[in-house]
Formats: structure tokens, sequence, C-alpha cells
């Protein structure tokens, strides 16, 4: 290997593919800036609208998450059998109860015949089990909810796996919940329903209206931070560049 080779083809090698890598991660953090301030647009608009229908059957083999996701939606029928309960942190709550506790959720049964799951809202720790928190029961008879719509969440690698023998979960997806609670698979809306604010029991518990609409936006930072590494790469490779062709010129002169 010639030392031309070694001093110049090789760290451009590395120049050209480190640029291209931390170019990319640039335009993707920009692709994600335009995303969540998307998200956070839907979060704070959407649940001013006046309540719509719940997307019945008819539009479930295409769900368009985007178009309703933070959409307020209106249903009648009555609760189904059981309840799960969702591990979660509330730190901002609107309401009195706040920390770790969980969701509770369960079935809906629309006067449609198909089946909705609905996160009634939020218990402490302490108040997870049903017979510590009287009158947040469901009741047997026909009711009007009125609750958010929601997308299905999307488990990461620190995702605990849900455990079924003492009813915690960690990640509420609906196909999950449905299948866990004998609901029949083409009777199961893809979506979820968070309970607004005025659908929390007068025992107070569940605590609904405390769906998460505020977010962290640091996209543009992330995007700054690296195109500004890229700019760095070039400027030291310029340096570099400029310190070799120096140096072979200065070789150059003294032969």
């Amino acid at each position: 290997m010639s030392d031309r080779f070694r001093n110049v083809v090789v760290p451009t090698v590395f120049m050209i593919g480190s640029l291209l890598v931390l170019v990319f991660l640039g335009n993707w953090q920009i692709e994600r800036l335009s995303w969540k301030r998307e998200l956070i647009a839907n979060a704070l608009e959407r649940p001013q609208l006046p309540p719509v229908a719940a997307p019945g059957p008819e539009t479930w083999s295409d769900f368009d998450f985007d178009h309703y996701d933070y959409r307020a939606v209106r249903l009648s029928g009555r609760y189904g059998e059981g309840e799960v309960h969702v591990y979660t942190v509330l730190s901002k709550p609107n309401g009195d109860f706040a920390g770790q506790g969980f969701w509770i959720v369960s079935p809906f049964i629309t006067t449609d015949g198909w089946t909705v799951i609905v996160n009634r809202g939020f218990v402490p720790g302490d108040k997870k089990d049903l017979s510590t928190r009287p009158g947040s029961g469901v009741g047997t008879g026909d009711i009007e909810l009125v609750g958010l719509v929601r997308r299905v969440p999307v488990a990461n690698n620190f995702t605990p796996d849900n455990n079924l023998e003492t009813n915690e979960w960690y990640l509420r997806d609906p196909g999950q919940i449905g299948r866990h609670l004998g609901v029949p698979a083409n009777k199961l809306a893809p979506y979820s329903i968070d309970l607004l604010a005025d659908m929390t029991p007068p025992g107070g518990l569940p605590q609904a209206g405390e769906t998460r609409i505020t977010f962290t936006n640091s996209h543009l930072q992330y995007a700054v931070t690296w195109y500004g590494l890229a700019l760095t790469l070039l400027g030291v490779y310029s340096a570099f560049m400029w310190s070799q062709w120096r140096a072979r010129r200065k070789s150059a002169d003294t032969k």
C-alpha cells in the first residue's frame, strides 16, 4: 500500500462514508420534526372539535389513524365483562391523583354489536383492585360515552412483557387486550378510546381525562447537531488535506 493511498484515499473514503451517515441522520430528524409538529397540532386541536360517531366496522379494513387519532367520538352501549390494568406513571395530572398507577381498561359493546377497548382512566397503584375503589364499577345498563380515539402504541426494547397472572399490562394494545378478554377479532375496533374528564365516576376513580397531549420536541436541535457534526467533519478533513498538500509540496521543494 503506497503512502499516498494510506494518507489520502483511506481518510477520504472514511470521510465520505461518515458524512453520508451524518447528513442522513440530520435529514431523518427533519422528517421527525415535521411528524412531531403535526402530532402536537392534532393533540391540541382535535379534542376541541365536536364529537363524531365512533368509526364502525366499515372503516376498519384500512383504518386511518392519522385522520382519527385524538378525535373526540361518541358511542352508546354497555360495558362487557372484565378489565385489565395497564401500568403507567402520571406525572402531570389534570385530576387529583398522580404518580405510579394503572389505566383501567374495559371492553365496551356498542349498540351496533361491535366492541371497542376503553381506557376508563387512572387509578393509583394501591387502588388497582376493584374492591379498593367503591363506586367505580361499570354497571350493566346502556350508557353513552365520549372519548378520544387513540392509535395502537408501539413497544420498544424496554417495554416489559405483560403479566397475565397478576393482570398487569405494559402495552395498551386493543388487539391483545381484546383477545385476552375473549372479544371476537371481527367484532373488535382496531383503536382504543380514552374517556374525557366528565366521564369520571362520582367517587373520583378511575380518573378520566388524562390523555397525554403535551410532547417534547427536540428534533430541530438534534438535526442541527448532526448537520453541525457534518460541517465539523468537512472542516477537519479540509485541514487534513491542506496539511497533506503542504507536506507533499515541501517534500518536492527539498528534492
